[in-house]
């Protein structure tokens, strides 16, 4: 693992995806491990409920639980925080940290991607896709979500700790 210099986005609710008060993290190159490895990392610092699998290719977010998106091979190109959002490249070695609500697509890939994922303190996720109708219920349980007691990569005294405070979420 490397220390890296994290790179931020602020996203603004669009309509149909709420986002998030938090902003989204990207620790670039920080992992050098594989998938099994990336894996304890996250669950080591007790993002856990972890995963291995790829990135959906249609705008959704989860708005009961953060998120955290390693890149074990393989590269993709995802759009965070919806149609009016940003279009980012993950690597081999990329970390992503998304904030309940945070909107996501996969745009394209190698055929050898591989991602692994992981929830603070081992939280279930659900599935949103701004499906009218979700939405009060959506932005409720977004708010109802706790902040992790931990940066999924640097542990206790990681990047995320400071990007993310209380003050922060009560801006969303």
């Amino acid at each position: 693992m490397r220390q890296t210099e994290a790179k931020i986005w602020r996203f603004q609710d669009d309509g149909t995806i709420p986002n998030s008060g938090l902003p989204v993290v990207l620790y670039p190159g920080a992992l050098t491990e594989e998938a099994e490895s990336i894996e304890r990392i996250f669950n080591l610092n007790n993002w856990r409920n972890s995963w291995t699998n790829g990135i959906y290719s249609f705008h959704h977010y989860h708005s009961d639980a953060h998120e955290v998106l390693g890149i074990v091979r393989g590269y993709a190109v995802v759009q965070l925080g919806g149609e009016r959002g940003e279009t980012v490249k993950l690597q081999k070695g990329d970390v992503v940290i998304l904030p309940a609500g945070t909107g996501h697509k996969r745009l394209s890939a190698s055929g050898d991607l591989l991602v692994a994922g992981a929830y603070p303190d081992g939280m279930s996720c659900n599935l949103r896709k701004g499906a009218e109708g979700e939405r009060p219920r959506a932005l409720e349980e977004i708010r109802a979500v706790p902040l992790p007691s931990t940066d999924p990569v640097y542990g206790r005294n990681g990047p995320l700790m400071r990007l993310w405070t209380t003050q922060e979420l009560a801006s969303f």
